[in-house]
């Protein structure tokens, strides 16, 4: 069993107390034990919460609470959303056994790894979606829809199931985590707005969504966010220079 550097749960926008307190009640049903809120609707702490928790409430009195999905994942390296809807984004999609035998491994080379629930009713936005790096879905017969807790429940049940399992021990590549890629795409973005990137602004949205998830898929290391980000400021600095130079001939 791996003791260190489990995987963070992050609920994005949970609606119901009783949902999030039956989430903790599956994560301490299974070994997981960080839990993190993204703006619950209801606000935190939530009497309602612990009431469904049954045995997790030091899990709900230790949840840590976030303005947004950016900050929640700042120090994570790799996200995993659990989602049933089609995506019309290039994103991996496998289902929890698989996830959790990657899960597994990256913990235990030290990589910090987040597993993302949306909320109750809609699940997660594509916004929300351009954090993570491969989606889970869940295999249902007939509605695909699963309950909030029902998902945690069984993505939890995979990953105790994982940790009877023998895996090779393998150095993984450093991946950056989420708290650099935001540094990127902010400079990025502001870079492309100033030279009217996007010439109809309406598919600024899925534009920018498409390009965040291109340069995700790339697992650059840290040094590689900052080289990346070094180069698009020299290009920019150059750009400045040279456009200077012209208004002065």
């Amino acid at each position: 069993m791996i003791k260190n550097n489990l995987p963070v749960i992050i609920l994005v926008r949970p609606q119901m107390g009783e949902n999030i307190g039956s989430v903790a009640r599956a994560m301490s049903n299974f070994g997981l034990h960080e839990l993190r809120l993204v703006a619950p609707r209801d606000g935190w702490p939530n009497r309602r919460a612990k009431k469904t928790a049954s045995g997790a409430e030091p899990l709900l009195k230790a949840a840590k609470l976030y303005p947004d999905v950016a900050s929640a994942m700042a120090d994570v390296h790799l996200a995993y959303a659990t989602t049933a809807r089609p995506r019309d984004m290039e994103k991996r999609v496998i289902e929890p056994a698989e996830a959790m035998r990657e899960i597994k491994v990256h913990s235990a080379s030290g990589t910090r790894v987040a597993l993302v629930f949306g909320p109750e009713r809609t699940g997660l936005d594509n916004e929300d979606i351009t954090w993570c790096d491969t989606l889970i879905t869940i295999p249902t017969a007939e509605n695909a829809s699963l309950n909030l807790a029902q998902s945690a429940v069984i993505v939890g049940y995979e990953w105790l199931r994982q940790q009877n399992v023998t895996t090779v021990a393998r150095t993984l590549p450093g991946i950056a985590p989420k708290e650099d890629w935001h540094g990127l795409f902010t400079q990025l973005e502001a870079y492309l707005d100033q030279v009217n990137y996007y010439r109809v602004a309406d598919k600024k949205t899925v534009m920018w969504q498409n390009l965040r998830n291109m340069l995700l898929r790339g697992q650059f290391s840290a040094q590689e966010v900052r080289s990346f980000r070094g180069m698009l400021r020299a290009l920019w600095e150059r750009r400045a220079k040279n456009s200077k130079e012209v208004i002065s001939e």
